[in-house]
């Protein structure tokens, strides 16, 4: 075989390679154990409890946006149970990690008018990504 015959299944080869992306997911929580690592183009899905009725609202301080990529804005879940007032649900963000480096996800849980009072509760995660 000639060495073009070679080189062109090869270069197929090598391209899908780079082109897969990380097929699994990861997932953090209020519980979860940082520093996370992270490989480019991986997602990142963060779930932390939220209960809006009260007046208090996660805002992020820092989103870590030199390594990562938000996909989407807040979501917010409330509990299946229907009529329940001022029950917590969940907020979710999305995220990918779009470049290799080092950065905090900072989000701090507070009432939007109050930002001169401390926050209730912080998620501080330092993220790194290879």
């Amino acid at each position: 075989m000639t060495v073009p015959r070679l080189l062109v299944p090869l270069s197929f080869t090598l391209l899908s390679a780079c082109a897969q992306q990380p097929t699994n997911p990861i997932e953090l929580d209020a519980e979860s154990e940082c520093p996370i690592r992270l490989q480019v183009g991986q997602a990142l899905t963060l779930t932390l409890p939220s209960n809006p009725s009260t007046g208090y609202r996660w805002r992020i301080e820092n989103p870590a946006s030199n390594i990562l990529r938000s996909l989407g804005p807040e979501v917010y879940s409330a509990p299946d149970e229907v009529g329940v007032v001022g029950s917590s649900g969940v907020s979710t963000w999305r995220y990918q990690a779009s470049t290799a480096g080092e950065g905090h996800l900072l989000l701090v849980y507070q009432q939007p008018w109050a930002r001169d009072v401390a926050p209730v509760q912080t998620f501080d995660c330092v993220v790194r990504v290879n």
